[in-house]
């Protein structure tokens, strides 16, 4: 997020990433006249007084490229400041729609790889969206201490197997040296997979394996003064102070929980998917829906502004 203009008047813009089903997203160049010709940036325009996301997103897909919107899940908001103004981009997923996209207003198309974008440039306000769509959907937590090292490790190879591509490594029942030795097998294993890794709450133990990045606890989050100097990271989140302090540090994403009920708290309810959509409507980072998660309830946590879902027993 970046507020370096917040005296200007913020212009709401509807934005739409619209997902190919390969995973590419589709980018509008900037049209000759407009400021910041010749960039590219994703679909949408200005919401315009009385009319909500969807409704002007549904607008200007018409209007641009042509297509009717069928299906679109809510997703990121963030507030980025250029020179002339300050836009609020409310950003959309766009998974279902009808017609074939085309520049109507002239402007050139083009069907990206976020992970290797090859059109430039891209509107500054659109680096951290390709960061956050690099992300998979699913979150896989392990579960050595449970089921044992050795029953684990075939079960997460299956796993990077069939695309888990981001793992948490967070075992509290295995002794710092077993850890370890457990971590640094976790990392080699995904790494050959193309998959990254978090290890839960220690940055030390993350740079000693070759980890990507940290997962903190809530109440570590809640400590830190400035982000922590690591690779990826992400932070568990219970509530709304928690989340405004995570976007605060400009995490890379959270894990909110607990959605549902769970086996490991027996009793707890779960603040359910109302409570959820609520916590992170408008929110910026991408959020992992965390508790009583299974595959496929993905498309009910996207329908509630959900990035992905994050499993523990459900994944292995």
């Amino acid at each position: 997020m970046n507020s370096n203009n917040s005296t200007n008047k913020i212009t709401d813009v509807a934005a739409g990433v619209i997902e190919h089903p390969d995973g590419r997203v589709l980018l509008a160049e900037r049209p000759a006249g407009k400021p910041w010709a010749g960039y590219w940036e994703f679909p949408g325009g200005k919401i315009e007084p009385g009319e909500d996301v969807r409704a002007a997103l549904k607008r200007e897909l018409h209007e641009e490229l042509g297509i009717e919107l069928d299906a679109a899940d809510p997703w990121l908001t963030q507030v980025y400041a250029y020179p002339e103004k300050t836009v609020r981009l409310h950003f959309l997923r766009v998974h279902r729609w009808h017609g074939e996209p085309h520049g109507r207003e002239g402007q050139r198309l083009s069907w990206e790889d976020p992970a290797a974008v090859a059109v430039a440039p891209l509107l500054p306000a659109n680096d951290q969206i390709m960061r956050s769509l690099r992300l998979p959907a699913l979150y896989a937590i392990t579960q050595a201490g449970k089921l044992g090292v050795a029953a684990f490790l075939p079960r997460l190879a299956a796993a990077l197997e069939r695309g888990v591509r981001l793992v948490q490594v967070r075992e509290r029942e295995l002794p710092g040296e077993s850890l370890e030795s457990f971590a640094r097998e976790v990392v080699t294993l995904a790494h050959a997979h193309g998959a990254r890794v978090l290890i839960n709450s220690d940055a030390a133990l993350a740079q000693r394996v070759g980890a990507d990045g940290v997962h903190l606890k809530a109440a570590q989050l809640m400590s830190l003064t400035a982000a922590p100097e690591t690779g990826l990271w992400a932070a568990s989140c219970h509530n709304a102070g928690e989340l405004a302090r995570a976007a605060a540090l400009n995490a890379d994403f959270v894990a909110l929980s607990p959605v549902l009920p769970t086996a490991s708290h027996p009793g707890q309810p779960g603040i359910g998917w109302e409570k959820f959509g609520e916590l992170i409507r408008d929110y910026p980072l991408p959020v992992y829906a965390l508790g009583g998660m299974k595959p496929e309830m993905l498309a009910t946590a996207r329908q509630h502004g959900a990035h992905g879902v994050s499993l523990l027993s459900g994944i292995w």
